[in-house]
């Protein structure tokens, strides 16, 4: 499975550092680092929902506040 956060001017402002730091710690915590690969990059062009955040090129827009939500119902449960 392959996570991809937007760290782009407008999604690093609202909170792309803390979703990534998040997504690292929940990952390294469930054991998943053999089955999940987290990456960043810039602009997805969608600016006004972000945290832009993809799962295998489904889109999702994230807040810190909700990273572990996201990762328990979009990440966890379908590995």
């Amino acid at each position: 499975m392959k996570i991809t956060v937007c760290i782009g001017s407008s999604c690093h402002i609202k909170g792309s550092r803390s979703v990534v730091e998040q997504l690292q710690y929940l990952i390294a915590q469930n054991n998943l680092g053999d089955k999940v690969e987290l990456g960043g990059t810039f602009c997805m062009g969608k600016c006004q929902q972000g945290v832009c955040v993809t799962v295998d090129d489904n889109f999702y827009s994230v807040t810190p506040d909700t990273v572990t939500e996201f990762f328990e119902k979009e990440v966890k449960a379908k590995l």
